[in-house]
């Protein structure tokens, strides 16, 4: 290759890369601008994805699409109304008396490093864990109790949310009734071929992730909750609810058993560890036998593209972010793959070879 023709494709590749660094970084100030805006519609848009399919259900009965969707949202409201007198008013006594055991559990968790170093010393083992004691009552205690302060923040400003609440219920209904007609309208200015293949690939995406990942998070939030109670474990409700969440994500649930147990852990090691093997046995038993049922390959996406499709969600919108990176990652893949060769396509790693062009099953 020439020095001319080397320059050449130098310029072709350098020129444009200035241009869309810049660009993302002026989309991310104007998502962070309008962030309580976009949390708002992006909520929206999730809450009438997943309440379109009991709207469509009651539509076989009620054919008004209207009626069906008052019908679905007074259920809303009182599936809501039930659980914040009866459940969320439980979990938040529960997190506030955690929170005031937490620096007594940090202190169980240094005396018991403490009695295994002395253990470890007086048979002349080569172990030191006085590093851990002090970095255990330095700084876990430190970001714990931060963690456990930002928890409440958000949880109080999320009740206090009330307008931001009504708008989303109030955005949401209006997509369930002219959602078509409004999508319709916004990939209109794609080409065709494109518009059609993405529109597809978003659907189906969404739909594999909500209906399998939502489901496998049920029944691991109640599974570790009831499991956590019958073996007597703390504050047990929060703590199997909180690994149910974390289950919305891919790697979730392994990272919240993990922080659990160690939790449990530094109140009495023995029930830290015995939390860990009831958990992994109940992640275990829903991860290989209900997920693959429900979840299957659905993005094709390699682990190391969907750990950066969640870094990039999660600083983009939070929470919400990390709840659509996997299905947005997956159906722009979906469309990549759809529309290029896959000899020309090297930017991602195929997992399943069933997902080279999920449209054409």
């Amino acid at each position: 290759m020439s020095w001319k023709s080397y320059l050449l494709r130098l310029a072709v590749w350098g020129l444009p890369l200035p241009l869309l660094v810049l660009n993302g970084w002026a989309l991310l100030l104007l998502l962070d601008y309008f962030r309580s805006i976009f949390t708002v519609v992006v909520a929206a848009i999730l809450l009438a994805f997943v309440l379109d399919y009991p709207v469509l259900w009651i539509q076989h009965w009620q054919r008004q699409r209207s009626r069906a969707v008052i019908l679905v949202l007074l259920l809303l409201v009182v599936v809501l109304s039930v659980l914040g007198v009866t459940l969320i008013p439980l979990l938040i006594q529960q997190g506030n008396e955690l929170a005031k055991r937490l620096p007594e559990w940090i202190a169980s968790g240094s005396q018991q490093l403490n009695s295994f170093q002395t253990w470890a010393a007086s048979r002349q083992l080569p172990i030191d864990v006085s590093h851990w004691t002090i970095e255990l009552e330095n700084q876990v205690a430190g970001q714990l109790q931060m963690a456990t302060g930002r928890v409440a923040s958000t949880l109080s400003s999320a009740i206090d949310g009330v307008i931001n609440i009504m708008l989303t219920l109030l955005l949401t209904f209006y997509l369930l009734l002219h959602g078509q007609t409004l999508w319709d309208n916004v990939f209109q200015v794609l080409p065709v071929h494109l518009s059609r293949r993405l529109r597809q690939s978003l659907k189906q995406n969404f739909h594999n992730y909500f209906v399998g990942q939502v489901t496998v998070a049920l029944c691991m939030a109640v599974a570790m909750a009831i499991a956590f109670v019958i073996i007597r474990v703390p504050f047990g409700l929060v703590f199997g609810l909180s690994i149910g969440m974390m289950a919305l994500f891919p790697f979730g649930a392994a990272l919240g058993i993990v922080i659990v147990s160690f939790l449990t852990g530094l109140n009495t090691i023995w029930l830290g560890v015995r939390v860990l093997l009831v958990a992994t046995a109940i992640d275990q038993i829903i991860e290989n036998g209900l997920a693959p049922q429900l979840l299957g390959g659905f993005t094709g996406l390699s682990p190391i593209w969907i750990l950066i499709s969640l870094l990039v969600g999660a600083k983009v919108a939070g929470l919400l972010g990390l709840i659509v990176a996997v299905p947005i990652a997956g159906s722009i893949r979906d469309t990549l793959v759809a529309l290029i060769p896959p000899s020309n396509l090297s930017m991602t790693t195929m997992t399943d070879p069933r997902t080279l062009n999920p449209l054409d099953h």
